[in-house]
């Protein structure tokens, strides 16, 4: 089964933290995805430019309306994501667990789906 992990950070938070402990932290994801590319349960994954790169698209009545960064008032921002495939939804649980952000921030994991509405 398809899982996708969705990575939030508070950019702020992230930016503010020291150096060392940052590379630390994107080390440790890195050793994740190794471990996931080793055992054949890696697929993709990327993380997303700083939120305020991001811009908001909504079309009412046809007319699209624009603003730049992310619309939603939150302290968190969607960082990243990650696409695995493993076995159980227990395996996918484990590997969002150990994900580094989600000691700071939040990790969302999610079942992909077929156009059908079945799950991957």
């Amino acid at each position: 089964m398809k899982y996708m992990l969705l990575i939030y950070q508070n950019a702020a938070a992230f930016e503010a933290m020291p150096e060392p402990e940052r590379h630390a932290l994107m080390d440790e994801a890195g050793a994740i995805v190794n471990e996931l590319s080793g055992s054949g349960e890696w697929v993709t994954g990327e993380g997303l430019a700083h939120p305020s790169t991001a811009r908001t698209v909504r079309v009412r009545d046809g007319v699209p309306a624009i603003t730049d960064g992310p619309f939603l008032e939150a302290k968190e921002q969607l960082a990243g994501i990650c696409l695995f495939d493993c076995e159980t939804l227990e395996r996918a649980t484990d590997i969002a667990a150990r994900w580094p952000d989600a000691r700071h921030w939040a990790v969302e994991l999610r079942p992909l789906m077929h156009a059908s509405g079945a799950e991957m």
